[in-house]
């Protein structure tokens, strides 16, 4: 089904002023920058890639393969402050000295996913919540390809969104979308926003307060008119507080596994419900390619998604029904000994962590740690007292967990690798039970992201 898409993000910017085509910089060359780089000289611009850091080789390939000119290593002022605008990669902080001269220059900074939005008349599908966005991203996109749905997935996940809309047409895109990449988005509308939860994490950015985190997450609702739709968790105690003081006007569908919705999705003893506007759908939990609590919020607002695009029931049940999870999230890695061993690496919140530890039915040999970013491990315990029997430290500076930890298992060690916090892990368990990787912490002490501390855990595994 074909909606017309008015996203105020299409309105074009001038390409060119006095003296040729409109400077454009762009911040960090990753995936993100990269990509606006490339649709950003596909419209005209002048465009100028700045990396405060070092290039990967891939990316640094593709500036020069493009003729886009690019620097590594440190920013040249001159040429940033000349722009007419400026996409900042979401890693970036707005408290970086050169974000901060370009707003006192009154220079605007934007998101790629806003730049790319002016670009594509597609319906938009925004995924957003502190757990389980990459899943229900995937899981969404699956969904609506098997449905025949003519869909891109990007934004925090595959290939950039900015380098999609300069090389596909789609129809539609399932995008999930950060709190970094919302708090530079401004024009840009969801058709269909979603927004599974608020729990604490990346407080480093939001001044330690949760109340600026939950605000930089409600702008997935920005601009969105009577047309739209709005789906959302009515059993997170912290969505529901901040909605108390906001004016939505989208359609609201809300989904609960505690009580029964009207409109929107619930469950009933062992099937998943979903009512909207006389579109009916149900299905056993039993069924769900994917298992556990956290995982029936993930199911049920992909099914929301997919009943408001008015998708046939029986796409969505094979499509809930086959889906296989992505890449280092909850993934089975192998059995060795009779020991279960599970990378979740993309964990890297306390909140994703304790999903990780709810859906644990065997004693567990818990591998935690990394850069913390202002955890509080308080609502771990009741769950470590419960089913794990030790803690392997993965991280630089562990204080924190032995502190927090101390009082509730019994063996905490340290590792400073993913083959050592592997091979002790297996040392410490027993057959029957799971070494689970679930670090609670971002990565970037002992590895290049979450990515590549899953590989590592991986291929520490098969050497065992």
């Amino acid at each position: 089904m074909q909606m017309p898409n008015n996203n105020p993000a299409n309105q074009k910017l001038p390409l060119q002023g006095a003296g040729g085509a409109l400077r454009l910089a762009i911040l960090g060359a990753g995936e993100s920058g990269v990509g606006a780089a490339y649709l950003a000289q596909q419209k005209g611009y002048d465009v100028f890639v700045s990396d405060f850091g070092a290039i990967a080789d891939n990316y640094k390939k593709q500036l020069q393969d493009w003729n886009i000119r690019f620097e590594e290593g440190g920013h040249t002022e001159a040429e940033i402050l000349s722009a007419v605008e400026v996409v900042k990669s979401p890693g970036i902080p707005d408290k970086a000295p050169i974000v901060k001269k370009l707003i006192e220059a009154n220079i605007p900074v934007i998101s790629e996913i806003e730049f790319a939005g002016r670009y594509t008349n597609a319906k938009m599908i925004c995924i957003t919540g502190s757990n389980g966005k990459t899943t229900t991203a995937s899981l969404t996109y699956h969904i609506l390809k098997n449905g025949g749905l003519n869909v891109g997935l990007a934004g925090n996940i595959g290939k950039s969104f900015a380098y999609q809309v300069a090389t596909e047409s789609f129809d539609y895109y399932v995008l999930e979308i950060s709190s970094f990449m919302l708090d530079n988005m401004y024009k840009f509308r969801a058709d269909i926003a979603v927004l599974l939860n608020i729990t604490p994490d990346h407080l480093d950015r939001y001044d330690y307060k949760l109340e600026n985190y939950a605000a930089s997450k409600f702008r997935i609702t920005h601009n969105q008119t009577a047309a739209d739709h709005y789906i959302y968790c009515a059993d997170d105690a912290e969505t529901l507080k901040v909605m108390e003081g906001k004016t939505i006007t989208a359609q609201q569908l809300p989904f609960s596994i505690e009580k029964t919705i009207e409109t929107g999705a619930y469950l009933d003893k062992d099937n998943i419900v979903i009512n909207i506007h006389q579109q009916h759908f149900q299905m056993s939990i039993t069924e769900l390619a994917l298992q556990g609590k956290h995982n029936l919020y993930n199911s049920m607002a992909s099914g929301i998604v997919a009943k408001v695009l008015e998708l046939r029931n029986e796409t969505m049940r094979e499509s809930m029904g086959n889906f296989r999870n992505i890449e280092h999230r909850l993934e089975f890695v192998a059995k060795i000994s009779g020991i279960a061993f599970i990378n979740d690496s993309k964990a890297t919140n306390v909140n994703s962590t304790w999903y990780a530890l709810e859906s644990m039915s065997s004693p567990v040999v818990l591998i935690l740690g990394g850069v913390d970013k202002g955890n509080d491990y308080g609502m771990l315990k009741e769950l470590v007292r419960q089913k794990v029997k030790a803690i392997v430290c993965l991280g630089k500076d562990n204080k924190r967990i032995h502190d927090a930890f101390e009082d509730d298992t019994e063996i905490i060690v340290n590792t400073g690798s993913a083959a050592e916090a592997a091979q002790i892990a297996y040392h410490l368990a027993e057959k029957g039970d799971t070494v689970l990787l679930s670090p609670a912490c971002a990565s970037f002490d002992l590895f290049k992201n979450y990515e590549d501390r899953g590989r590592q855990f991986k291929d520490a595994v098969k050497e065992l």
